[in-house]
């Protein structure tokens, strides 16, 4: 992992030595690098070739320097350059230096999360490459030479589990008692016929195997010596680890915020500026800018462990609790029920050794970076810095665009300029900024003051590229002339050659493209913009292609298949009889029947009368009998 790629830095220099063929001119600049590295020895100061040849490329782009790529370098050209190399690369009190020091061993040492994890594996593959071929390659008949390979295999299995040492008499006898119990002695007969690859696969299940299985006693209480509880490691390491980045981070962050006000300050008051050049002010803001953004790509790095871990601890306990409901007062359970909950099992522990692994390595990182930071206390020990700061407010970062929150950009202002803004594009938090959300105007017109855009104003699209500012005037003045201050930084990008990380000018400085950053820089995530829109279709555009046939049911189909192998066998009669020989069938039409209806002159009904007919004087009177009187009201025919 180089941050300038030994093929890209010679197809840089190769253009100043076109007289030359490829070969020779590589040749060439070897002899350089080799120059400068042991000019540098020779001073005691060891550097790395990806250091000197980073360093040359600073050299040659800084203009200040007077090199000219378009014309040969001849041997003067050489010494001034190897001179002008060592000079700087000897500068220990030279914040830039430190800075480049540390992009270096960044990009040397940090991978991302997956390539890291496959490196890890391959190591551990390769480590254990001997001890398999011990094994695959065995042609072991005698009874001790099966005894002496089954141990062979015992170790194996600790190795690569990594589940205690295989020296140790308690944890190997652990381990054997295991894989007898799923591999006796008696089959590596069987195992001995396999092929290669078959031993080899048969070897990393059973490796799960037995790993589950002394996980699993080791929770219930029964085993699982030499175990480390990774876990409760794990729930240690990383909050203390989280803590030591959040402090380091907030030191930084004050640091930086301390040396902007100064900057600031300088840039009202231009009597300062020449007191305090020899103190390279914007330089140690480079660094420790550049230092903060590592930190917090390290930390991204642990919250993604931290939440992995918790995903991990609830697998982990999930399968323990399914396995004891699958063992419980059970004298025999099968292995198929078992055997994946204990593969499971392993692949948990390794996962949660990747996670141990990586917590270590990030933690280290970070440790080592604090190392590249000594010049700071050299040039501006505490008593510079109260002076220099008197009378000055350090704000924050997250002050400074609350202070500009309501003064946004009039996207009407500017017909041929697209403004995005939160709540029109969805993505808006996604975009990938220049210059790492660093005003763009700032640093072009105060020769390279570090001030973060604030994007709530609104972000500038200018040819595929979104750019940031810290205040409205700021950006209504980039977008005036956006050509002229971006060529304006990648001038200032040239004399500090550390700025070409810490901002990500890839594009213009292509030959050093960090390894860490390979892989985003053709990353564009585009904006999606909301507007309200509405579209209509036909319901069915193209003919139904439904097949009525088609029966999904395998018992349907079964059922007709029985039907049709039946109709096989059976036999088909037809008669015939007199009547019907010799006939055809006939058809007829007729005429259908109408609806007819008829009028009278005149219209009339008749009612019967309904009978009424009452009985009176049942209620009883004065006599004590009670006599009953028909009276009948019925009314006449004629009167109806």
């Amino acid at each position: 992992m180089e941050l300038i790629s030994r093929s890209s830095f010679f197809s840089m220099m190769r253009n100043s030595h076109t007289r030359m063929p490829p070969t020779q001119a590589e040749s060439v600049i070897k002899n350089i690098i080799r120059e400068i590295g042991q000019e540098c020895a020779a001073h005691g100061e060891i550097v790395s070739e990806t250091l000197v040849a980073f360093m040359v490329k600073a050299v040659v782009l800084d203009p200040s320097n007077g090199f000219n790529m378009d014309r040969t370098l001849i041997k003067s050209d050489v010494q001034k350059l190897v001179k002008h190399c060592v000079t700087r690369l000897l500068d220990n009190k030279n914040p830039s230096l430190d800075t480049i020091k540390m992009q270096v061993y960044f990009d040397m040492n940090y991978t991302s999360r997956e390539e890291f994890l496959e490196e890890h594996h391959r190591v551990l593959e390769s480590r254990l490459g001997s001890v398999m071929r011990e094994i695959t390659d065995n042609r072991a008949c005698a009874r001790e030479e099966l005894e002496s390979l089954y141990r062979k295999i015992v170790s194996y299995v600790l190795l690569r589990s990594g589940l205690g040492s295989p020296t140790d008499i308690k944890i190997v006898r652990e381990a054997t008692a295991a894989l007898q119990s799923v591999f006796p002695q008696a089959e590596l007969g069987t195992f001995l016929t396999l092929s290669k690859k078959d031993k080899e696969r048969q070897l990393k299940e059973l490796t799960m195997i037995v790993t589950g299985i002394r996980l699993f006693n080791r929770d219930c209480g029964k085993g699982g010596e030499g175990i480390d509880d990774l876990p409760a490691i794990l729930h240690e390491a990383i909050p203390a680890t989280t803590q030591h980045i959040d402090s380091q981070l907030q030191i930084a962050q004050e640091q930086a915020y301390r040396y902007t006000a100064i900057l600031e300050k300088v840039r009202q008051n231009p009597l300062m500026s020449v007191q305090l050049q020899p103190y390279m002010l914007k330089e140690a803001l480079y660094n420790v800018r550049q230092y903060e953004i590592f930190l917090q790509i390290i930390l991204s790095d642990i919250i993604t462990c931290a939440q992995e871990v918790e995903m991990m601890i609830k697998k982990l306990g999930a399968q323990l609790e399914q396995l004891k409901m699958i063992v419980k007062s059970k004298t025999a359970v099968p292995t198929s029920q078992v055997f994946p909950i204990f593969i499971a099992l392993s692949n948990l522990w390794t996962s949660f050794q990747d996670e141990t692994v990586l917590i270590s390595v990030l933690s280290n990182l970070t440790s080592h970076l604090e190392a590249f930071l000594g010049a700071h206390e050299l040039l501006f020990p505490e008593k510079v810095l109260r002076g220099l700061l008197d009378g000055v407010t350090v704000k924050t970062d997250v002050f400074r665009m609350r202070e500009q929150m309501e003064d946004r950009v009039n996207a009407e202002d500017f017909r041929k300029l697209e403004w995005l803004f939160p709540e029109t594009t969805a993505n808006f938090d996604k975009l990938l900024l220049q210059y790492r959300g660093f005003c763009a105007y700032t640093f072009a017109t105060t020769d390279g003051l570090l001030l973060p855009g604030n994007s709530a104003i609104g972000i500038l699209k200018y040819k595929d590229k979104y750019y940031t500012f810290n205040s409205r005037d700021a950006a209504y003045s980039f977008a005036e002339n956006p050509e002229n201050y971006i060529n304006l930084i990648t001038e200032k990008a040239k004399k500090n050659a550390e700025l070409i990380q810490l901002l990500e000018l890839h594009q213009q400085f292509e030959t050093l493209i960090p390894y860490s950053q390979v892989k985003d820089v053709d990353k564009h995530i585009k904006p999606i913009t909301k507007c309200e829109s509405g579209t209509q279709t036909d319901t069915h555009i193209l003919p139904p292609t439904i097949v009525r046939s088609y029966e999904w049911n395998e018992w349907e189909l079964r059922r007709k298949a029985i039907k049709l192998a039946n109709l096989r066998q059976k036999v088909t009669h037809s008669v015939q009889t007199d009547l019907s020989h010799m006939r055809r069938e006939n058809g007829s039409q007729v005429y259908s029947s109408k609806d007819a209806s008829t009028q009278s002159m005149k219209e009339g009904s008749t009612r019967v009368p309904r009978p009424q007919v009452y009985i009176a004087g049942l209620r009883g009177g004065r006599a004590k009998t009670t006599c009953g009187v028909k009276v009948n009201l019925t009314r006449a025919i004629d009167e109806t």
